[in-house]
Protein backbone atom coordinates (compact mmCIF):
# COMPACT_ATOMS: atom_id res chain seq x y z
CA UNK A 1 0.00 0.00 0.00
CA UNK A 2 1.23 3.38 -0.81
CA UNK A 3 1.16 6.21 1.96
CA UNK A 4 -1.75 8.25 2.08
CA UNK A 5 -1.20 11.46 2.19
CA UNK A 6 -2.24 12.86 3.79
CA UNK A 7 -3.79 10.88 6.25
CA UNK A 8 -7.06 11.52 8.17
CA UNK A 9 -6.74 12.54 11.71
CA UNK A 10 -8.62 10.16 13.04
CA UNK A 11 -7.10 6.89 11.71
CA UNK A 12 -3.63 5.49 11.80
CA UNK A 13 -1.75 3.70 8.96
CA UNK A 14 0.02 0.46 11.02
CA UNK A 15 2.59 -1.78 9.51
CA UNK A 16 2.52 -5.89 10.58
CA UNK A 17 4.59 -8.59 9.73
CA UNK A 18 6.93 -6.59 9.77
CA UNK A 19 5.86 -3.96 7.35
CA UNK A 20 4.81 -7.00 4.65
CA UNK A 21 1.36 -5.45 5.02
CA UNK A 22 -0.08 -1.96 6.38
CA UNK A 23 -3.52 -1.19 7.14
CA UNK A 24 -5.35 2.15 8.18
CA UNK A 25 -6.93 2.22 11.76
CA UNK A 26 -8.72 3.90 13.77
CA UNK A 27 -6.38 6.32 15.64
CA UNK A 28 -9.03 6.25 18.72
CA UNK A 29 -11.57 2.70 18.37
CA UNK A 30 -10.39 -0.62 18.78
CA UNK A 31 -6.54 -1.33 17.32
CA UNK A 32 -5.95 -4.72 15.96
CA UNK A 33 -2.84 -6.55 17.11
CA UNK A 34 -0.82 -9.07 18.64
CA UNK A 35 -3.93 -11.39 19.14
CA UNK A 36 -4.69 -11.09 15.20
CA UNK A 37 -1.33 -12.50 13.65
CA UNK A 38 -1.81 -15.27 16.22
CA UNK A 39 -5.02 -16.43 15.33
CA UNK A 40 -4.07 -16.51 11.42
CA UNK A 41 -1.05 -17.90 12.28
CA UNK A 42 -2.71 -20.92 13.52
CA UNK A 43 -5.14 -21.48 10.74
CA UNK A 44 -3.88 -24.44 9.04
CA UNK A 45 -4.72 -22.78 5.58
CA UNK A 46 -3.49 -24.52 2.21
CA UNK A 47 -3.50 -22.81 -1.36
CA UNK A 48 -6.59 -22.28 -3.04
CA UNK A 49 -9.21 -22.87 0.02
CA UNK A 50 -11.81 -20.57 1.18
CA UNK A 51 -12.01 -18.68 4.60
CA UNK A 52 -14.64 -16.92 6.56
CA UNK A 53 -13.88 -14.35 9.39
CA UNK A 54 -16.49 -13.64 11.82
CA UNK A 55 -15.57 -9.89 13.14
CA UNK A 56 -12.78 -8.81 10.99
CA UNK A 57 -12.51 -5.32 12.12
CA UNK A 58 -10.04 -3.79 9.65
CA UNK A 59 -9.28 -7.15 8.07
CA UNK A 60 -5.72 -7.71 9.82
CA UNK A 61 -6.19 -11.09 10.66
CA UNK A 62 -7.20 -12.29 6.80
CA UNK A 63 -4.58 -10.26 5.62
CA UNK A 64 -2.14 -11.80 7.40
CA UNK A 65 -3.34 -15.05 6.67
CA UNK A 66 -2.96 -13.83 2.85
CA UNK A 67 0.27 -12.99 2.81
CA UNK A 68 1.48 -16.22 4.34
CA UNK A 69 -0.38 -18.71 2.50
CA UNK A 70 -0.99 -18.25 -1.89
CA UNK A 71 -4.44 -17.68 -3.52
CA UNK A 72 -6.60 -17.87 -0.30
CA UNK A 73 -9.92 -16.53 -0.69
CA UNK A 74 -11.39 -14.97 2.39
CA UNK A 75 -14.55 -13.51 3.48
CA UNK A 76 -14.62 -11.26 6.59
CA UNK A 77 -18.01 -10.24 8.12
CA UNK A 78 -17.35 -6.67 10.44
CA UNK A 79 -20.99 -5.52 12.26
CA UNK A 80 -19.62 -1.85 12.25
CA UNK A 81 -20.00 -0.05 8.82
CA UNK A 82 -16.80 2.09 9.50
CA UNK A 83 -14.68 -0.93 9.96
CA UNK A 84 -15.68 -2.71 7.09
CA UNK A 85 -14.95 0.47 5.33
CA UNK A 86 -11.24 0.30 5.94
CA UNK A 87 -10.91 -3.41 5.33
CA UNK A 88 -12.21 -3.34 2.03
CA UNK A 89 -9.97 -0.52 1.54
CA UNK A 90 -7.00 -2.30 3.21
CA UNK A 91 -8.10 -5.09 1.51
CA UNK A 92 -7.73 -3.30 -2.17
CA UNK A 93 -4.72 -2.05 -1.15
CA UNK A 94 -2.54 -5.54 -0.96
CA UNK A 95 -4.62 -7.00 -4.14
CA UNK A 96 -6.55 -9.68 -1.89
CA UNK A 97 -8.59 -12.12 -2.45
CA UNK A 98 -11.35 -10.88 0.16
CA UNK A 99 -15.00 -9.73 0.59
CA UNK A 100 -16.09 -7.65 3.46
CA UNK A 101 -19.76 -8.07 4.40
CA UNK A 102 -20.97 -5.41 6.28
CA UNK A 103 -23.69 -7.28 8.86
CA UNK A 104 -24.52 -8.39 11.90
CA UNK A 105 -23.26 -12.07 12.02
CA UNK A 106 -26.67 -12.84 13.57
CA UNK A 107 -28.25 -11.75 10.19
CA UNK A 108 -25.99 -12.63 7.62
CA UNK A 109 -27.24 -12.28 4.02
CA UNK A 110 -29.08 -15.12 2.19
CA UNK A 111 -25.91 -15.75 -0.44
CA UNK A 112 -23.69 -15.80 2.54
CA UNK A 113 -25.62 -18.24 4.19
CA UNK A 114 -25.43 -20.81 1.21
CA UNK A 115 -22.03 -20.88 2.02
CA UNK A 116 -19.77 -23.39 3.28
CA UNK A 117 -15.73 -22.32 4.52
CA UNK A 118 -12.84 -24.57 4.40
CA UNK A 119 -11.76 -22.82 7.66
CA UNK A 120 -13.09 -20.28 9.86
CA UNK A 121 -11.36 -17.92 12.00
CA UNK A 122 -12.86 -15.45 14.79
CA UNK A 123 -11.38 -13.10 17.81
CA UNK A 124 -15.34 -12.51 19.26
CA UNK A 125 -15.14 -9.94 22.00
CA UNK A 126 -13.26 -11.23 25.37
CA UNK A 127 -16.07 -9.33 28.06
CA UNK A 128 -19.01 -10.57 28.87
CA UNK A 129 -21.59 -7.11 28.34
CA UNK A 130 -23.46 -8.24 31.27
CA UNK A 131 -19.81 -7.63 33.42
CA UNK A 132 -18.51 -4.18 33.87
CA UNK A 133 -19.11 -1.04 32.16
CA UNK A 134 -19.23 -0.11 28.38
CA UNK A 135 -15.93 1.56 27.19
CA UNK A 136 -16.40 5.01 26.23
CA UNK A 137 -15.61 4.93 22.33
CA UNK A 138 -18.19 2.80 20.61
CA UNK A 139 -15.57 0.77 18.37
CA UNK A 140 -14.05 -0.62 20.86
CA UNK A 141 -16.48 -1.02 23.38
CA UNK A 142 -18.20 -3.43 20.41
CA UNK A 143 -15.16 -4.78 19.95
CA UNK A 144 -14.01 -5.53 23.62
CA UNK A 145 -17.46 -6.56 24.70
CA UNK A 146 -20.48 -5.90 22.28
CA UNK A 147 -23.77 -7.37 22.57
CA UNK A 148 -24.00 -10.54 20.23
CA UNK A 149 -23.32 -13.90 23.24
CA UNK A 150 -20.41 -16.00 22.34
CA UNK A 151 -22.33 -18.56 21.49
CA UNK A 152 -24.57 -17.28 18.74
CA UNK A 153 -20.55 -16.76 17.39
CA UNK A 154 -20.12 -20.18 17.76
CA UNK A 155 -23.29 -21.36 16.11
CA UNK A 156 -22.47 -19.40 13.30
CA UNK A 157 -19.34 -20.10 12.69
CA UNK A 158 -19.91 -24.09 12.66
CA UNK A 159 -23.54 -23.70 10.38
CA UNK A 160 -20.67 -22.37 7.61
CA UNK A 161 -17.70 -24.63 8.47
CA UNK A 162 -17.19 -26.92 5.23
CA UNK A 163 -17.05 -31.24 6.46
CA UNK A 164 -13.63 -31.58 8.01
CA UNK A 165 -13.03 -27.92 8.01
CA UNK A 166 -11.06 -25.98 10.85
CA UNK A 167 -12.84 -23.73 13.25
CA UNK A 168 -10.27 -21.26 15.37
CA UNK A 169 -11.40 -19.24 17.71
CA UNK A 170 -8.26 -16.84 20.11
CA UNK A 171 -9.88 -15.42 23.11
CA UNK A 172 -10.08 -14.72 26.82
CA UNK A 173 -8.92 -17.54 29.31
CA UNK A 174 -12.16 -17.39 32.06
CA UNK A 175 -13.83 -17.84 28.42
CA UNK A 176 -12.69 -21.76 27.82
CA UNK A 177 -15.78 -22.93 29.85
CA UNK A 178 -18.12 -21.30 27.38
CA UNK A 179 -16.64 -21.90 24.93
CA UNK A 180 -15.79 -25.70 25.09
CA UNK A 181 -19.34 -26.25 26.19
CA UNK A 182 -20.34 -24.52 22.73
CA UNK A 183 -18.54 -27.07 21.04
CA UNK A 184 -19.13 -29.75 23.07
CA UNK A 185 -20.61 -32.51 20.77
CA UNK A 186 -20.42 -29.96 17.31
CA UNK A 187 -17.14 -30.10 16.69
CA UNK A 188 -14.03 -32.70 16.63
CA UNK A 189 -10.29 -33.03 17.00
CA UNK A 190 -10.53 -30.20 19.66
CA UNK A 191 -6.82 -28.73 19.93
CA UNK A 192 -6.70 -26.23 22.88
CA UNK A 193 -3.03 -23.85 22.98
CA UNK A 194 -2.74 -21.86 26.13
CA UNK A 195 -1.01 -18.03 25.60
CA UNK A 196 0.91 -16.87 28.78
CA UNK A 197 2.60 -13.61 29.00
CA UNK A 198 5.78 -14.90 30.50
CA UNK A 199 7.23 -17.93 31.88
CA UNK A 200 5.62 -19.23 34.81
CA UNK A 201 2.88 -16.81 34.43
CA UNK A 202 -1.01 -18.25 34.33
CA UNK A 203 -2.16 -17.98 30.42
CA UNK A 204 -4.16 -15.22 29.75
CA UNK A 205 -6.02 -16.06 26.30
CA UNK A 206 -6.37 -19.53 24.52
CA UNK A 207 -6.33 -20.41 20.85
CA UNK A 208 -8.68 -23.73 20.39
CA UNK A 209 -9.13 -25.39 17.17
CA UNK A 210 -11.57 -27.81 15.91
CA UNK A 211 -12.39 -29.86 12.89
CA UNK A 212 -15.66 -30.70 11.46
CA UNK A 213 -16.31 -34.57 12.07
CA UNK A 214 -12.87 -35.11 13.56
CA UNK A 215 -12.28 -38.10 15.52
CA UNK A 216 -8.67 -37.33 17.39
CA UNK A 217 -8.98 -37.00 21.04
CA UNK A 218 -8.73 -33.70 22.66
CA UNK A 219 -5.23 -32.20 22.85
CA UNK A 220 -3.76 -29.49 25.46
CA UNK A 221 -0.69 -28.04 24.50
CA UNK A 222 2.15 -26.62 26.46
CA UNK A 223 1.37 -22.59 26.67
CA UNK A 224 2.70 -20.40 24.51
CA UNK A 225 4.98 -17.93 25.96
CA UNK A 226 4.98 -14.69 24.15
CA UNK A 227 8.36 -13.03 26.15
CA UNK A 228 11.77 -13.79 27.84
CA UNK A 229 12.12 -13.61 31.00
CA UNK A 230 10.16 -13.46 34.33
CA UNK A 231 9.38 -9.95 34.24
CA UNK A 232 9.39 -6.24 31.90
CA UNK A 233 13.21 -4.96 32.68
CA UNK A 234 14.24 -2.87 29.97
CA UNK A 235 12.00 -0.53 27.45
CA UNK A 236 12.54 -2.40 24.46
CA UNK A 237 10.44 -5.97 23.28
CA UNK A 238 11.15 -9.11 24.67
CA UNK A 239 9.38 -11.46 22.52
CA UNK A 240 10.57 -15.05 22.44
CA UNK A 241 12.24 -15.81 19.33
CA UNK A 242 9.22 -18.51 18.18
CA UNK A 243 6.70 -15.31 18.79
CA UNK A 244 9.59 -12.76 16.75
CA UNK A 245 9.08 -15.50 14.11
CA UNK A 246 5.15 -14.81 14.30
CA UNK A 247 4.88 -11.41 14.35
CA UNK A 248 7.59 -10.00 12.08
CA UNK A 249 8.51 -12.97 9.45
CA UNK A 250 5.02 -14.10 8.98
CA UNK A 251 5.77 -17.63 10.44
CA UNK A 252 2.63 -20.37 10.75
CA UNK A 253 1.64 -21.21 14.38
CA UNK A 254 0.99 -25.24 13.66
CA UNK A 255 -1.44 -26.36 16.77
CA UNK A 256 -1.37 -29.97 15.82
CA UNK A 257 1.67 -32.23 16.17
Amino acid sequence: MAAIDPLPDHLTYDAFLGGKIRVLQPKAGFRSGVDAVLLAASVPAKPDETILELGCGVGVAGLCLHARVDRVTLTGVEIQPDYAALAEKNAASLSARMTIVASDLRSLPHDLRQQQFTHVMMNPPYFDRSQGSAAPNVGRDLALAGDTPLTDWLEVGLKRLAPKGTLTIIQHITRLPEVLGGLEGRLGSLILQPIAGRPGMAPGLFLLQGRHSGRAPFQMNVPLVMHEGAKHTADAESYTTQIQGILRDGAALPLSD
